[in-house]
């Protein structure tokens, strides 16, 4: 019990690792070089650790947020989100409110649908990858419907005309 602080010895309590946060999400891919220009491009993600590994994997990043893509062994078309196997449903990227509102208007500049979802905490936005990758842009800083896209605002209305429960006395 080396490692182990006083107290933590004398109550025979084994301490949990410390962990700092995620490095990086490793990803398969059909084609590296069209997927790392369309992180650095929509995304704004740069190359990281060039000419290592002779570019496999190719790691692409921003901030504390890395990806590392994998080109894939066969030419396997992409499953998709689903609940129904045990796989990585979304890769979720945290933005600021005004950054939140940048993502919406940049995605929609680029043709990249998406679709916007109230969490009650969070406000997120979905979209996928050109290998269909299920990707997430969410922010803590709460919008107002005035500020949501027209394509937010669409989902937005919807999820909130679902959580509306009818009064018995209505129904």
């Amino acid at each position: 019990m080396g490692g182990l602080s006083g107290a933590a010895r004398k109550l025979n309590i084994r301490l949990a690792m410390q962990l700092e946060g995620i490095d990086h999400v490793a990803m398969s891919v059909r084609d590296i070089e069209q997927s790392t220009n369309w992180y650095i491009e929509v995304l704004g993600f740069e190359r990281l650790h060039e000419g290592m590994w002779n570019g496999v994997p190719t790691f692409i990043g921003k901030g504390n947020t890395a990806i590392a893509l994998f080109p894939v062994k066969s030419h396997a078309e992409p499953t998709g989100p689903s609940h129904e196997g045990i796989q990585m449903l979304h890769l979720a990227f945290r933005a600021d409110r005004e950054n939140f509102l940048v993502a919406q208007r940049e995605l929609e500049k680029r043709g990249i649908k998406f679709e916007f979802q109230d969490h009650e905490i969070a406000h997120s936005i979905y979209f996928s990858d050109p290998d269909g990758h299920q990707l997430e842009i969410t922010t803590y800083e709460l919008l107002q419907p005035s500020e949501l896209s027209c394509q937010a605002e669409s989902r937005h209305l919807w999820i909130v005309l679902e959580r509306q429960e009818i009064p018995p006395a209505f129904a």
